[in-house]
């Protein structure tokens, strides 16, 4: 029997680039494949520090550009001011004044949402109560935690699907949607938390869906929501008031 080369597979699903068929018949293989789950996970984790790496470079050439440019400029004479000191205190000012002026006017949802958020950090890696879907959890963590969140979406739906209760992951499904922007199916893990209304997620959830509301432009729900955050004695109390205040 012909043993296959999975390497062009794993490269194209970390790269997004498989049809669903194509998804559900990797998954299948992962899930009964452990050798092959840890390879696709240990290449996605590759790519992303070789991205760094790329961007490290990057900084690393600019900065000797910099460092180059400035042992070039004339040492200034003793009676000689430098245009520099001037070009550096009228940049302060433009600075202070941009701040100011910034922190004084209302806020777009886009700049709310570029403020403002971020992507939860699960408490632990926790497994699923129900066997059958412990390495559907675990690969979805760590797609999570990689921020595949295609993929992580992916699995975290069939982690809820069979184990309705699993509130952490509900939440993780809701977040990784947001990231992938389908705000409807983020919407509504959310609200499948709150509705639990017997979790440690709550005050997560409500915040994510006041963010959600933002995205999607529904004023009304986001200030209403952003108003009960900002009444209660959570984490994001003090984010909710701010935001209130730039709202437009």
């Amino acid at each position: 029997m012909k043993t296959i080369d999975f390497s062009y597979f794993i490269e194209r699903y970390n790269a997004g680039e498989m049809s669903d068929s194509e998804i559900i018949w990797f998954q299948k293989e992962l899930e009964g494949n452990e050798k092959l789950r840890k390879e696709t996970i240990l290449r996605k984790k590759t790519d992303m520090i070789l991205e760094s790496q790329d961007i490290l470079s990057l900084r690393n050439k600019l900065s000797a550009i910099e460092k180059k440019r400035v042992n070039t400029i004339p040492v200034e004479t003793k009676n000689r001011r430098s245009p520099m000191k001037y070009a550096a205190v009228i940049a302060g000012i433009v600075v202070i004044g941009s701040i100011v002026l910034f922190s004084s006017r209302n806020l777009t949802n886009e700049e709310i949402i570029d403020q403002y958020y971020s992507a939860y950090e699960p408490i632990t890696n926790q497994r699923s109560l129900m066997t059958e879907s412990i390495s559907d959890l675990d690969l979805a963590m760590e797609y999570y935690n990689a921020h595949d969140y295609r993929n992580a979406a992916l699995l975290f739906s069939k982690v809820v699907t069979n184990n309705p209760k699993d509130m952490q992951s509900t939440l993780l499904n809701g977040i990784s949607n947001f990231e992938n922007k389908e705000y409807p199916k983020a919407e509504q893990s959310f609200g499948n938390v709150i509705d639990d209304n017997n979790n440690l997620f709550i005050d997560q959830a409500e915040w994510y869906l006041a963010l959600c509301y933002l995205n999607t432009n529904e004023i009304i729900k986001a200030k209403q929501l952003f108003e009960a955050i900002k009444k209660e004695e959570g984490i994001y109390k003090n984010d909710a008031r701010k935001i209130l205040r730039k709202m437009k």
